[in-house]
């Protein structure tokens, strides 16, 4: 959360790490696996976002691209796997939606 009177981010400003390496718990993990793990999450219906959370969360991968090479959503979009529209413009439509809903 910004701060309203400074440029400053405060203290849960989130940054990259600067070694594009992979930690050395996460790179146990081969670069297939995590590429079948991640379509299998979207197979559940998982959003790239929720699946990048799953596996930092469950996997204690970080960055996927350190230990693939690719991105989430390119991963997806390979395997044919890839939302129609944008993550964040479906989300906009949503509430887009909800505030419309409200306002009746």
């Amino acid at each position: 959360m910004g701060r309203m009177h400074s440029f400053g981010k405060g203290m849960a400003d989130s940054s990259l790490p600067y070694k594009r390496t992979p930690q050395s718990w996460a790179a146990k993990h081969a670069s297939k696996e995590v590429v079948d793990q991640i379509v299998r999450y979207a197979k559940k219906g998982l959003t790239p976002s929720q699946i990048g959370v799953q596996l930092r969360d469950s996997a204690g991968i970080a960055q996927v691209k350190n230990i693939t090479g690719r991105k989430i959503l390119r991963i997806l979009k390979h395997a044919g796997l890839a939302p129609e529209t944008p993550e964040d413009l479906f989300y906009l439509f949503k509430k887009a939606v909800q505030v419309r809903k409200h306002m009746e």
